[in-house]
């Protein structure tokens, strides 16, 4: 199990999460659903030690998570510039010999032997994935991962989705689209000033789109009255 206990992160006087807690078992996708602001990214980067915590606790399978247990998509990716996209994954596979470049690449389709910095942002994102993928750690963090990829991709990251899923790995998944989410995750957790107010099982997704739309039409609704 990993397990995510009472996570607090502040920036100066502001206190994004305020006890955030959440567990994923073994070959589970669990999803991350929150509005612009509500600390998923930074719930990201608790867990893989880049920020700070005031209070909580990340254990995988009864141990102190660390570093080297996480793969990390970021939003924003970083590449060393003046590489190839087959340099940039032989270092993200340093600790990883058996990862299969060419293989793998089959299904991305990438241009390999180019620079990454000639990359479309689409590609970037699937170098980026690949590089996370490359690294074969047992956690994933993915934050965004369908960002800026087409509809081909996009169903390539499900199939790979899933078949990390069959090997038993812990993904934690965000994205601001819930059909990507409910399309793609074992349970979702909504992100809400600072804590997670509830997570939702599979049967429960249609209640969950429900409520969430009909609190932002009546948000928006408000907004719109009086406008010309």
């Amino acid at each position: 199990m990993l397990s995510i206990y009472n996570l607090s992160v502040s920036y100066g006087d502001h206190q994004v999460l305020k006890g955030a807690s959440l567990e994923v078992r073994p070959g589970d996708i669990h999803g991350v659903l929150g509005m612009n602001g509500a600390g998923k990214t930074t719930f990201f980067e608790a867990i893989y030690g880049r920020v700070n915590r005031l209070a909580g606790d990340c254990t995988l399978e009864g141990l102190p998570v660390q570093r080297s247990d996480i793969a990390y998509l970021e939003t924003e990716s970083f590449f060393y510039p003046m590489l190839t996209g087959k340099e940039h994954l032989r270092l993200c596979a340093v600790s990883n010999r058996g990862f299969d470049i060419d293989g793998w690449n089959k299904l991305f389709q990438l241009p390999l032997s180019q620079l990454s910095d000639t990359y479309s942002s689409g590609m970037k994102q699937k170098l980026a994935l690949m590089g996370a993928l490359a690294t074969g750690r047992r956690v994933l963090i993915l934050d965004e991962p369908f960002n800026g990829i087409d509809l081909e991709s996009s169903e390539v990251l499900y199939q790979v989705l899933n078949h990390l899923r069959s090997q038993g790995r812990y993904i934690l998944l965000s994205s601001h689209i819930m059909e990507t989410l409910t399309n793609t995750c074992d349970a979702i957790s909504y992100l809400q000033g600072g804590l997670f107010v509830r997570t939702y099982a599979k049967e429960a997704y249609p209640d969950m789109q429900l409520q969430i739309r009909k609190s932002l039409q009546g948000k928006i609704g408000n907004l719109l009255e009086g406008l010309q």
